[in-house]
């Protein structure tokens, strides 16, 4: 490493974190959102060596990208995302507001093994099928199968969250 680049690394370990966040717009181009002294410094000091050694070889940077393809960076489509490249509408339906959270896709088949019984429940739009009946609630299903009363999330081990869709166990 360069005696010069050597020199502004051990400078910027004597920056405050204002200090910090003024050399990382010189050198990013851009304001950081972070505050945090330990991280400013080390994406400071790790682009003033790759802008003077080189950054990622070429080998590396390809793998990187197969790697972001292959996995899923977001969880959700960002706010307001509803409409495609041609600006048509994708999204067919939208999930009433009042939907529960917690509750699982319609179609999905939740199993449990309950006193040595196999027990198998289908998510429909409008409830729930057990036995070839219908029921509005997970809980009735627990109720029906124990006789007593039972939290239906607990039962089939599902999160248990409340229904504004903080995750409790």
């Amino acid at each position: 490493m360069q005696i010069q680049i050597q020199a502004q690394i051990e400078a910027l370990r004597r920056m405050t974190v204002r200090e910090l966040r003024g050399r990382y717009h010189e050198v990013f181009g851009e304001e950081s959102r972070s505050n945090h002294k330990q991280f400013l410094f080390r994406r400071i000091a790790w682009r003033l060596q790759a802008d003077a050694e080189g950054g990622l070889s070429e080998r590396a940077r390809q793998r990187a990208l197969e790697i972001a393809n292959d996995g899923d960076l977001r969880t959700r489509a960002p706010k307001g995302f509803d409409f495609d490249t041609a600006g048509h509408r994708c999204v067919q339906d939208r999930i009433t507001p009042d939907a529960d959270p917690r509750r699982p896709l319609p179609g999905t088949v939740l199993e449990r093994e309950y006193k040595g019984q196999q027990i198998i429940v289908k998510v429909c739009d409008d409830g729930f099928n057990y036995n070839g009946q219908r029921y509005r609630s997970l809980s009735a299903i627990a109720k029906e199968i124990t006789g007593t009363k039972w939290n239906g999330y607990l039962f089939f081990h599902l999160p248990v969250g409340s229904a504004n869709g903080d995750e409790k166990r």
